[in-house]
């Protein structure tokens, strides 16, 4: 009688990754990669980041989200400086987001201190979407669990720049990009308002 009950409990409590789900190498059947779309839920479950790139300029926005009362005001921000001409919004887990940041600005500054210039916003959004990427690739990393919208200003060509960057790795530029919860909502409207 053990026997014949352990098979059920098994099959009936695994995740829906089936074991799939343990490394983000490991590729489902169907071609699937469960660790990857685990991290995109992340960001789409998490507050609304928004991008928009107008003729004299970047905007960025985030929605505060209030995870505690007893959190301090300011104490969890989402928009951050990479660098003079750069700035970053996320959407998703805040510890991943200080690790991109981190590595963002160190970008800037190594790029100055190798060519003398600021970083176009172009090669910076290049960069560390090279680096999310790079966590999906081995299987002691987990992909990071946050999606960025990095926005620049090329002093050398006076032009701005927009770009998203997607929790695997995938970065494309933009006039409006939007993150989080009402990502969908965001972008059918932005259309017909600008």
């Amino acid at each position: 009688p053990i026997l014949e009950f352990l098979p059920t409990s098994i099959s009936t409590t695994m995740s829906s990754g089936a074991g799939y789900d343990l490394s983000p190498t490991t590729f489902s059947p169907d071609g699937r990669l469960f660790q990857v779309e685990y991290a995109h839920k992340a960001v789409e479950n998490s507050g609304t980041a928004i991008g928009i790139r107008c003729v004299d300029g970047c905007v960025l926005g985030v929605e505060k989200v209030l995870l505690s009362p007893l959190l301090k005001a300011g104490s969890n921000k989402q928009l951050h400086t990479l660098g003079p001409h750069h700035g970053m919004a996320f959407s998703g887990w805040a510890p991943d987001a200080r690790q991109l940041i981190d590595r963002g600005r160190s970008e800037v500054q190594s790029y100055e201190e190798t060519y003398g210039s600021e970083i176009p916003a172009e090669v910076l959004a290049e960069r560390m979407a090279q680096y999310v990427h790079y966590f999906t690739l081995h299987g002691a990393l987990r992909p990071f669990g946050v999606g960025a919208i990095v926005a620049g200003y090329d002093p050398e060509t006076k032009k701005h720049a927009l770009h998203m960057i997607e929790p695997n790795g995938v970065q494309y530029r933009y006039f409006g990009a939007a993150l989080g919860k009402v990502r969908y909502l965001m972008l059918s409207c932005a259309p017909s308002r600008l």
